[in-house]
């Protein structure tokens, strides 16, 4: 699989904007299998959620379903979801003929910066499909709990994905917590930050991709730039053969 991605410097709480920054990306983007986003990505991490959230099939999926049919490419990328229960951190999985194929709803909001007074928690581990990938979603503080990705593993998830707005003041602990998920789950882990200024907090970005030996395959650090990699499920295969550590895998 052809992997993008995409860490970009969205425009503060501009949909619009950030629409335009994602196309004018588009030479980036061609010829890949999967294109990931980062967390919110229309609107950066913002706690106005009831100014910004809207139905799961609004105009922000409408955009990415446009992205993911001009580039005959499965897109990962985040909402801000508007229900019934009220507003969710989201992430949305699209398929090349711009199908909403899953959706998973944070399930840490991230109480350290309020995020729990604005949105609602999420309740299921999702693991979507991408050709005979099993892939296991996530976004950015839930990187803190290996617990959520122990079931990922338990369930032979080929590639793990993060979408994130982590901040640079604990950057080395997002770098650490992905190479530690691809190890102890033997898969690969694609973690994918933003980077610029938001209005209280600073990113540098440090996206990354490692294997299922926790080698690490990339990582940039204060750049827009979409990384682009192969990854290869054989591998995975290989790697859980040679060293069967999951199945002793006991969760109480």
């Amino acid at each position: 699989m052809k992997i993008g991605l995409v860490q970009y410097n969205p425009a503060w709480e501009d949909k619009e904007s950030n629409k335009e920054k994602i196309d004018s990306l588009s030479d980036d983007l061609i010829r890949l299998d999967l294109i990931v986003l980062p967390e919110m990505t229309l609107t950066g991490f913002t706690m106005r959620s009831s100014k910004f959230a809207e139905d799961l099939e609004g105009p922000s999926f409408h955009y990415f379903s446009s992205l993911a049919k001009d580039n005959s490419a499965h897109v990962i990328a985040g909402i801000i979801e508007k229900a019934h229960e009220g507003s969710f951190n989201t992430l949305l999985h699209i398929s090349p003929q711009g199908r909403l194929e899953a959706t998973y709803r944070k399930i840490h909001p991230f109480s350290y910066s309020g995020e729990d007074r604005h949105y609602c928690r999420g309740e299921a581990n999702v693991i979507t499909t991408i050709d005979t990938w099993k892939v296991g979603l996530s976004i950015c503080y839930d990187l803190r709990f290996p617990e959520l990705y122990r079931e990922y593993g338990k369930d032979r998830a080929h590639l793990i994905v993060n979408i994130a707005n982590w901040p640079d003041a604990r950057i080395d602990h997002w770098r650490t917590l992905l190479k530690a998920r691809a190890i102890e789950n033997q898969c690969y882990v694609a973690g994918v930050n933003r980077v610029g200024e938001a209005p209280s907090l600073s990113y540098n970005g440090f996206s990354g991709l490692y294997d299922p030996m926790g080698k690490e395959i990339a990582s940039i650090r204060n750049k827009e730039i979409t990384i682009v990699a192969n990854i290869d499920k054989d591998y995975v295969d290989k790697v859980r053969r040679k060293f069967p550590f999951l199945d002793d895998l006991y969760l109480i």
